[in-house]
């Protein structure tokens, strides 16, 4: 019988993260790497961050040109991927509702969120199929199961997008050897959150904690009290792409400290 270690360890494998410089995306590129993974990490920008240990590939993914770029390099160099995490995203819109959003920016919304990870996913799956193993794990959000019309409209129908198409890819790859898994954080303590909240704050002229109570209390508040830290999504990723999660496809985990009001 496997011990914990073989079970969850990833020694030999080849993963690359997408946004994975920064926030959620570093954490587990960081994550991997320490069970035992080699790690690509691809952003639009390089950090120049001396902490940051992975190979990096600079790629806007939104970009055909760029994305096709990117799957040469990692082929050319590392050969077949075995996990992909398309972790790359954001809400970049302004808040407001239907009335503030205009065709652009429901359309870069989508390239970000949805037309970026299908692009990879088109580009790598040839060689996972060949070998017939990997993993693919999406990185939407709760906001695909809940959206908040004045706040994150467009951000929400992308992530529920991409949530229906990681169903739809895992039920067409799982008799192939391929596994596809999405994971929807919650509010989780990164740059681009902490400054989302700060903006709100100023846009509406109140404190930083009352932006935070009042976003939160609009989601219905968060059970265990605290945004996710994003080495607790790390660690979530990582079991799903370990050999213990070997029979797990086509499934949304969300991780929100309770907060998603369905069941």
């Amino acid at each position: 019988m496997e011990n914990k270690t073989e079970q969850i360890g990833l020694k030999g494998k080849r993963a690359l993260v997408t946004g994975g410089t920064k926030g959620i995306g570093r954490a587990i590129a960081d994550k991997l790497a320490s069970e035992g993974a080699e790690v690509i990490v691809s952003a639009r920008n390089n950090p120049n961050d001396p902490e940051l240990r992975h190979h990096f590939i600079a790629a806007d993914l939104t970009d055909a040109t760029q994305a096709a770029k990117l799957v040469e390099e990692v082929n050319e160099k590392f050969g077949v991927i075995d996990i992909l995490i398309n972790n790359v995203g954001g809400l970049t819109t302004p808040p407001g509702g239907h009335s503030t959003l205009t065709d652009e920016h429901w359309e870069s919304e989508l390239q970000l969120n949805l037309i970026s990870g299908i692009r990879l996913d088109r580009l790598f799956l040839p060689g996972m199929l060949a070998q017939q193993s990997g993993v693919i794990i999406h990185i939407s959000s709760v906001a695909g199961k809940q959206a908040l019309w004045n706040l994150n409209m467009a951000y929400a129908v992308s992530k529920a997008a991409l949530n229906s198409y990681s169903k739809a890819l895992a039920t067409e790859l799982a008799p192939k050897g391929v596994r596809v898994l999405t994971v929807a954080p919650g509010a989780t303590k990164t740059p681009p959150m902490e400054k989302f909240i700060t903006d709100y704050a100023s846009s509406v002229n109140i404190s930083v904690e009352e932006a935070f109570g009042q976003l939160m209390a609009q989601v219905g508040g968060i059970p265990m009290g605290r945004m996710a830290e994003p080495e607790e999504v790390a660690s979530l990723v990582h079991f799903l792409v370990s050999p213990a999660a070997a029979y797990l496809t086509g499934s949304i985990y969300a991780i929100d400290g309770g907060s998603l009001p369905v069941v």
